[in-house]
């Protein structure tokens, strides 16, 4: 394994996912990419109405404290890694970033809303498992409270 997108938004599961992630890499010797979505910016406008948002990089700044928490984490455990912070849709970005880094593994955390929320509000990480071309890993945080799982 010599590559491996670690998606982070912040959230306890995500945090674990980073945990398990660096872990995976530092047994591997693998490099690893932080990713963070944002939601799409609607900057450009037609007369018809805004146009579709195309997914572009953004400069990290200090307020992005999931990746810098990342970023901490992963020279703490002595592992290379990158920060990536992109506007786009969240699945669709995870995936293409993790098919443009010819990653070897997708690390993901999970909320564990259970099965009627994840019908109803869709779900990250399953929709990057269901769309990857690679394998994905999901961390389902330890956190997550019983009566999340019905």
């Amino acid at each position: 394994m010599k590559s491996i997108v670690i998606a982070t938004d912040g959230s306890a599961p995500a945090q674990e996912a980073v945990e398990v992630g660096l872990e995976l890499a530092s047994e591997q010797g693998a490099d690893v990419t932080f990713v963070h979505v944002t939601p799409a910016d609607e900057f450009v406008t037609t007369r018809l109405g805004p146009a579709p948002a195309v997914p572009h990089r953004e400069e990290i700044d200090e307020s992005e404290t999931a990746l810098q928490n990342a970023a901490a984490a992963a020279e703490t455990a002595g592992v290379t890694f990158a920060l990536e912070r992109i506007s786009g849709n969240t699945v669709e970005t995870i995936v293409q970033l993790a098919d443009a880094k010819d990653a070897d593994l997708i690390v993901i955390g999970s909320r564990g809303r259970g099965a009627l929320a994840s019908t109803l509000l869709g779900s990250v990480s399953q929709g990057v498992m269901t769309h990857a071309r690679r394998p994905v890993l999901i961390v389902r945080g330890s956190h997550v409270a019983a009566e999340a799982t019905v």
